[in-house]
């Protein structure tokens, strides 16, 4: 979906700082769902994910299941 749909508002850098300023911005939707964007092309795509894939994407993450995109 155009990220530019989404409107201008509630958007949030949660894992900014250090790189530059190019980071993933999220936003919670009306209906709970969540959204993703990049930082850089505010008017490019969102990605959008329902609570359950994020609640399941942040818990794996801080389980380590997501350490091997760092290596």
């Amino acid at each position: 979906m155009p990220a530019t749909e989404l409107g201008v508002d509630g958007w949030r850098k949660p894992w900014s700082g250090g790189n530059g300023g190019s980071c993933v911005e999220a936003k919670r939707l009306n209906d709970g769902r969540v959204a993703l964007r990049q930082s850089t092309d505010p008017h490019g795509p969102a990605l959008i994910y329902t609570n359950h894939e994020i609640a399941m994407f942040i818990l794996g993450a801080k389980a380590g299941e997501a350490d091997f995109l760092l290596s």
